[in-house]
This record gives C-alpha cells, structure tokens and sequence, in this order.
C-alpha cells in the first residue's frame, strides 16, 4: 500500500454535552461554538446528543418548531459546519418533522464534504412512569425507526443508536456482527435511570461487543423542567471508561486506537462463538403423575 491509501488506525473523538431548550436557533448556536471548540481540540470525528435541535415533550410547542428535513435550517447549517471544519459530524439526532402528527428521533452522519451519508431513526421509543413522577411518551410524537444503520469512517465501521436503543442489546450484536469497530449512542437520559444504570449500560455494550462505544449526553435541569444525567462517556473495548463528562456542556475528548478492537475481540472472541437457537416449551406433565403426587 502507498501512504495515501492506508487506513489511519487512530483518531480523535469530541463528544459534545449540551443543555438543549426550546429554542431551536440557540440550540443551533450552542451546538455549533462547542463543534468549534472540538475542531481547535483536534477533534476528527464530532459527535451531538440526541435532540440537539429542541428539548420539548409539548407535543403543540414541539410540532410548531420543528420542520422537514429539507426545509431544516439546522441540518444545513451543520453541514457547512462539517465542509469547513473538514471533520465527521455526527448529529446525534434532531427532532425532524415526517407528517403533520409526528416527528422522526433522527441522526445524521455528515462527511468533510458536508454531504449527508447515514441517516438513522431511533427504533426504540421511550414510553415509561418512573417513581419520582417523571412520565414520558415518546411514542405519542415520534415515529419509531425500523432499520438499523451502519457507515463506513476512515477508521473503521460505525453503528448508529440513540439513546433508549442502549436498552436492547440485539441491536448492538447486530452491529458489531455486521463489521462495527464503534456504537454511537447519542443520548438524553433521565438523571434518575442515569443515576442507576448509563455507565453499567454503556460499559455493557461495549464489552459484549469488543467495540468501542461513543455515548454523547444532555445534562442538567432544561428549560421544559426535565432533568438529563449528562456524563457523556467513551469506553474501550475492553469496557473502560477512558472519558467522561460531567454535568455542564463541554466538549469531552478521547483518542481512539481502533487496534483495542482487535486485541479485545482475540481476547474474548465472543463474536465468532455466537449461536442461533430455538426455545423449547415447558413439557405438560401426564395427568396421571399429577394424581399421584397430589397437590402441592
């Protein structure tokens, strides 16, 4: 190979924490000096959270602010941002309007050129009580995604999820099975279900899958009252947190040895080890067992 095509095995990631609100041109705002901020970092690869564009559960304050995709002044203003910058900008997601009832839980892969080249819907949908009274129906104003999506970097493969996806590990297998060295997982937790289980999650998927897991974060108290956890995360294959946000938006970095993917997977190859199987039934007991044993 000559030098102009061999793979770079190593990169910096940002991860950008934010505090969205309801104002989608500040949010655009903020996002963007963060972006800024991780490019004069040395950021080659720049992840958002999930909802960059708009923190809103209204569902009439939300269907007034957003739009189509077309018709997004967001998404084109990152696409610039991703030409000029000349980085991978990985919106986590935005609040896309797809019919005049719903919206999509949308990301957006944007290459140096500012050409769009993934898209992903969030499949799983975020419909939960929790204890302390938190109530939340995502459902009632998205439409959930039914594809899984993966793309190619100068790095290696990466799987797009957002944020509630972290709850269902198929996906992931899924991914990682499919050629996935990295598992985006842009997110908005709550701090209560943060609190108890973003890093165990995280660190989960990581493992089972010998990838690396790049897990951007809201955090704190937001304008429509809610509560996100923050602690955007990178973990290594092997399952180390190698760094973490806290509550404030930031930029969070890490530099990313995509050899880690290997070494990991030839220490616990787990993913060649894999088998499809079926579940057997519980067997009926004869009746005339159940007459002799009598009642239990």
């Amino acid at each position: 190979m000559t030098a102009s095509t061999e793979k770079v095995s190593t990169f910096r990631a940002g991860l950008i924490q934010m505090r969205s609100g309801r104002s989608p041109q500040a949010n655009l705002d903020a996002a963007a000096k963060l972006i800024g901020e991780a490019k004069t970092g040395g950021a080659d690869y720049v992840q958002t959270p999930e909802m960059t564009n708009i923190m809103e559960v209204g569902r009439e304050r939300l269907m007034s602010a957003i739009v189509d995709e077309d018709s997004d002044n967001s998404l084109a203003m990152f696409r610039e941002l991703a030409r000029s910058l000349s980085i991978y900008l990985h919106i986590g997601s935005l609040a896309i309007k797809v019919s005049p009832e719903k919206a999509a839980n949308r990301s957006f892969l944007i290459d140096p050129r500012g050409k769009i080249v993934a898209r992903y819907d969030k499949i799983h949908m975020f419909d939960v009580d929790l204890a302390n009274g938190e109530s939340y129906r995502e459902s009632r104003n998205f439409k959930a995604g039914e594809l899984a999506v993966i793309s190619d970097l100068p790095w290696g493969r990466l799987g797009l999820t957002v944020c509630y996806d972290l709850r269902f590990p198929a996906l992931y297998r899924a991914l990682a099975e499919a050629g996935s060295s990295f598992l985006a997982i842009p997110s908005a937790f709550t701090r209560q279900t943060g609190e108890a289980h973003w890093h165990v999650l995280n660190r989960a998927r990581a493992i089972e899958n010998g990838c690396f897991v790049l897990a951007s974060a809201q955090g704190g108290k937001h304008e429509n009252g809610r509560e996100t956890f923050g602690h955007s995360l990178v973990v290594d294959p092997w399952g180390r947190v190698i760094a973490e946000g806290g509550t404030e938006p930031g930029v969070v970095f890490a530099d990313i040895d995509i050899a880690e993917v290997s070494k990991a997977r030839g220490r616990v190859p787990s993913l060649q080890h894999g088998r499809r199987f079926e579940m057997v039934e519980p067997l009926a007991e004869p009746a005339h067992l159940r007459a002799v044993r009598g009642p239990v």
